[in-house]
């Protein structure tokens, strides 16, 4: 049995897990259809997601489509839960994009499909709600092809559109039908060939296109598994019109896993829950191999786990198993302090290693200052779960900050607080998260036994600028020139000391160079065991490495980037003067509008800070008409007074206070 891998995602309130629903009940696993409004649905498993309407944390649920193992993720389609969207893109096989025959392509379609295309995820378009009033199909078509793709492609007809009792029916075959088909491959050679073959079939008489026919479908099913082109049905997951069509398009057009269950094991780990006794549990895809329970297998860098118990997911449920095989999903225990994003065994090529990161922050602060260390607990918990939520402990200013991706996400997070946790919080204002940037080339030295360095190593560190927005750590001496276990304490401090630069922000797109090395070898005295006064220990490279760094930082210098996002307005033709007057003030920079219609598209590029006024605005600019997408795009140096963070540890620049600091951390004062 072939397994299938299956994403739902669209827009909030396009449909997407009404769809799931309805899924499951076509494939016999629930009896009854749950509701979103009810609370009553399968997949959104918190009390928070029944009581919101809206889809928090991916969810996993299987079922059977005829010889195909279907494992169907319900992604969330709010915009500020796009990482955990992200992250399940990386395991699909194929996706159907949700959106609503009423609303149409809204401002997350768009976000949503451009990360479908850019990781080349096969993807189904379903037309939901045909049976609200309306409702649209030829022309909602038309906006699919013109927002998103051309290369779509309907495959239904709707009858009663609008009406409760709409129909679905798959189109017939006619000349409209096969036209379609040939536009959306975008091949002269195949259209050509197409032509001549049925201008063939007409000068002998015959009638029969059979063959013709099938290279066609042959070539748009192999598009369609390209991620070329799309099958467009309508339908509704409420009346369950369409569906037949849609599961059909499902075994038709989206490859299934080809995974391997005697190759290396690999795989990787894109949710982590907590068990019933507190205990992690790995969500994992395996790409190649096969894992069985008591297996000892190498989880994230360096480390290893034995795997105590396997469940997959079966028939709607999860079952316990004795072993699960590449290509299928599966919760794993015993994995100690896994991570999400951890490669189990060999890590595998995905489709992205990078998520769009978060672009605010904000100060999370308890009512009652006794519930302190049980609120800095249940955030260490929450970022287990979502590593994006960056959580910052200040323990000089006893401040506990984390990154947000918007508003409503910190409503989410104090409401969960509130309901798992019994913890009442309050959130300062929202502030945006920049970065800095290395703008020369610096270097510092400190050498063992040579004043004024107090620790028992010698570190030399050059810092340049370097491509992409990492923290590449490079080696200027021999391998052999100190143990193993002291290289990587510098690199592992490095990579700690740049997340706060020198105004406080993580430092991107830098090269560290290690340009020295000493050590002394392990000594004892006379007739005595180990003294730590004679030897080296990797404690000293740890506490020396942040000396260094920050020295060689201030020589090199850095800048301050703020985060940009791209934006895309869509509003009335006569409503362009005041949006661009209020665009001018919010600092963005507009590009050339689109006009048409009636109507007007608007690009450009805008601070982020700026996104969230821009929003608020919009619907008094446009008579409620204006829609408003963004999503970031770059980071670009600050105009005007530069923003800092304050650090949440002693400053490495200021010598005395950062010794201070180090030997109360040795004492344990």
């Amino acid at each position: 049995m072939r397994t299938l891998n299956l994403g739902i995602l669209a827009h909030v309130d396009a449909g997407k897990t009404s769809l799931t629903e309805r899924l499951l009940h076509a494939a016999g696993i629930i009896d009854e259809v749950g509701s979103v409004d009810a609370g009553s649905t399968r997949t959104d498993t918190l009390d928070l997601e029944r009581r919101r309407g809206i889809t928090i944390k991916s969810a996993v649920v299987s079922f059977a489509l005829g010889d195909t193992h279907v494992n169907l993720i319900d992604t969330p389609g709010h915009p500020d839960f796009i990482a955990e969207v992200e992250r399940v893109l990386n395991l699909l096989d194929g996706a159907v994009l949700v959106v609503s025959a009423v609303e149409g392509v809204q401002a997350q379609t768009r976000v949503l499909y451009r990360a479908l295309r850019r990781l080349r995820v096969p993807t189904l378009v379903f037309v939901n709600k045909i049976d609200r009033a309306g409702a649209r199909d030829d022309a909602l078509l038309r906006d699919l092809t013109a927002k998103l793709d051309p290369a779509m492609v309907a495959m239904d007809t709707v009858e009663g559109l609008g009406a409760p009792a709409a129909e679905s029916k798959p189109r017939e075959r006619d000349t409209a039908f096969v036209e379609d088909l040939l536009e959306s491959l975008l091949d002269e050679d195949l259209l050509d060939a197409y032509l001549a073959g049925v201008e063939a079939l007409q000068e002998a008489g015959g009638r029969s296109h059979a063959a013709l026919d099938a290279a066609l479908d042959s070539a748009f099913e192999e598009r369609v598994a390209q991620a070329r082109a799309h099958p467009v049905h309508f339908g509704s997951a409420i009346t369950g019109a369409g569906i037949e069509s849609l599961i059909e398009g499902l075994r038709r057009f989206l490859p299934g896993s080809v995974g391997d269950p005697e190759g290396p094991l690999s795989g990787t780990v894109f949710k982590v829950d907590r068990g019933p006794e507190g205990e992690r549990v790995a969500y994992a895809r395996l790409f190649t191999g096969a894992v069985a329970v008591r297996d000892r297998i190498p989880v994230g860098i360096d480390r290893e786990a034995k795997v105590t118990g396997i469940s997959v997911f079966e028939d709607g449920i999860d079952r316990a198993r004795p072993r699960v095989e590449a290509g299928r999903i599966a919760k794993l225990r015993g994995l100690g302090e896994v991570r999400i994003g951890d490669p189990i065994g060999r890590p595998p090529k995905l489709r992205t290693e990078h998520f769009l990161r978060p672009a605010l922050e904000t100060v999370v602060a308890p009512v009652d200052e006794r519930d302190r260390p049980a609120l800095h607990t249940a955030l260490t918990r929450l970022a287990e779960q979502d590593p994006l939520i960056g959580l910052r402990h200040d323990e000089t200013r006893r401040e506990l900050s984390v990154s947000l991706y918007g508003e409503v996400q910190k409503e989410v997070i104090g409401a969960t607080l509130a309901e798992e946790h019994g913890l009442r919080v309050e959130f300062r204002e929202s502030t945006v998260i920049c970065v800095e940037r290395v703008t020369g080339t610096g270097a510092a030295a400190e050498f063992i036994a040579k004043a004024p360095n107090p620790f028992l190593g010698t570190v030399g560190l050059r810092v340049e600028p370097a491509n992409g927005t990492g923290v590449d750590f490079r080696l200027g001496v021999e391998l052999g020139s100190m143990p193993l276990a002291f290289f990587k304490a510098v690199e592992e401090t490095v990579h700690e000391t740049l997340r706060e630069g020198l105004h406080g922000w993580q430092v991107e797109g830098v090269a560290v160079i290690m340009t020295r090395s000493g050590y002394w070898a392990r000594q004892s005295s006379a007739h005595g065991g180990f003294d730590k006064r004679m030897s080296s220990t990797a404690g000293d490279f740890r506490n020396l490495v942040p000396l260094v760094l920050m020295a060689a930082l201030h020589r090199a210098g850095t800048v301050v980037c703020e985060p940009l996002h791209r934006f895309r307005i869509e509003l009335p033709a006569t409503d362009l003067g005041g949006v661009l007057a209020a665009l001018a003030k919010l600092r963005a920079v507009p590009e050339p509008p689109e006009l048409g219609g009636g109507r007007c598209a608007l690009e450009g590029t805008i601070p982020a800070r700026a996104v969230h006024g821009l929003g608020q605005r919009l619907p008094g600019l446009t008579s409620g008409e204006g829609v408003l997408e963004s999503v970031f795009e770059r980071h670009e140096p600050v105009t005007g007074p530069v923003p800092s963070r304050p650090r949440t540890d002693a400053n490495p620049l200021d010598r005395e206070a950062y010794l201070l600091a180090v030997s109360r951390r040795m004492t344990g004062e």
